[in-house]
């Protein structure tokens, strides 16, 4: 026999994204596309960053620039469990794609619904598909309705919403659209069981990883649908973030959460604890119960699953790993 026919096929990591494809969804998603070592296996759409028709157009336009039209998209919710949708064009654009006048592609559905599709592949396949939630937890509510058992049934689960645990005394509290867009989702995903297999990748982390001026000038400068079209969505978001650093940079939000998910190495520190949720002025603070420190709250601990809470991560390889899947 020949040696060279031997050697076992790599077994690709299975993936499923969860989105409400606004600018850095499409950049995470393009990271995903871009790994030898992953199968996205489906694409599920939520409102948020904009309206879920939208979502499912910039999900079915990121494939076509990555040249993978194949991937199913699945319709999710357009409205949270309760209340009202909040759609962030203010930061996205109206489109989701910062009204860069991008040619959109027409997306065609399943018949299955994003939370249906969820159920489905957790029960046919379990621990071995891994998700990935970049929007409100809308259609991961909906489904742990239906299955309150579901988390437990995915290989692991990465969430880009939350603010890890308590900030120090004097330091800002953090709250994230993903969580207050849709806060009765929210307390389903982060108080039901998990058997350890999610993690919160909040705002406390994303806000650090940042793409700087350099980062934009290098996709500019390459030719093909993907580096060109990042360079586009970047400089747009970059657009909204001037007011908040007075400079032309921003934050990778959903881009840490997609490879903290394929490569969990990235991660240097965690803390795990319950859940708790405080309505805020500007937002729901979703936080790990522990102290900047690792001690209890004061206020006691909140009934509910253990989640990790990503609280450090390597920046230099998180950069390097996400501007060469962007330049490809």
């Amino acid at each position: 026999m020949n040696a060279q026919n031997t050697a076992p096929e790599t077994k690709k990591q299975r993936v499923i994204i969860d989105t409400d494809t606004g600018l850095d969804d499409a950049h995470a998603i393009l990271y995903l596309l871009a790994q030898q070592d992953v199968e996205v296996i489906g694409i599920t759409t939520v409102f948020g960053n904009c309206y879920v028709e939208d979502s499912a157009k910039n999900v079915a336009t990121v494939l076509k620039a990555a040249g993978q039209p194949h991937i199913p998209i699945y319709g999710g919710a357009g409205e949270p469990l309760q209340g009202e949708a909040s759609i962030g064009w203010y930061v996205h654009g109206r489109d989701g794609l910062g009204d860069r006048g991008l040619e959109r592609v027409e997306p065609q559905l399943q018949e299955e619904s994003g939370a249906e599709y969820l159920v489905r592949i957790a029960n046919e396949h379990p621990d071995e598909v891994d998700l990935l939630a970049l929007g409100p937890l809308t259609n991961l509510g909906l489904a742990l309705q239906q299955d309150p058992q579901l988390l437990t049934k995915f290989r692991s689960v990465v969430v880009m919403g939350g603010a890890g645990p308590y900030p120090a005394p004097g330091e800002a509290v953090l709250v994230d659209a993903n969580t207050a867009n849709d806060r009765t989702a929210a307390e389903l995903v982060f108080t039901l069981p998990n058997a350890g297999k999610l993690t919160m990748v909040g705002v406390n982390v994303t806000n650090r990883a940042i793409l700087d001026e350099d980062a934009l000038a290098q996709l500019r400068a390459l030719p093909g649908p993907v580096p060109q079209l990042s360079a586009e969505l970047l400089d747009a978001y970059n657009d909204f973030y001037q007011s908040k650093w007075g400079r032309r940079v921003s934050a990778a939000h959903d881009g840490l959460a997609a490879v903290i998910l394929h490569r969990p190495d990235v991660v240097t520190a965690t803390m795990t604890g319950p859940v708790d949720f405080h309505r805020l002025s500007e937002g729901l603070a979703t936080r790990v119960a522990l102290t900047a420190d690792g001690q209890p709250v004061t206020s006691g601990t909140p009934e509910g699953a253990q989640i990790r809470a990503v609280t450090g991560f390597n920046f230099a390889e998180f950069r390097q790993l996400f501007l060469a899947a962007l330049c490809v």
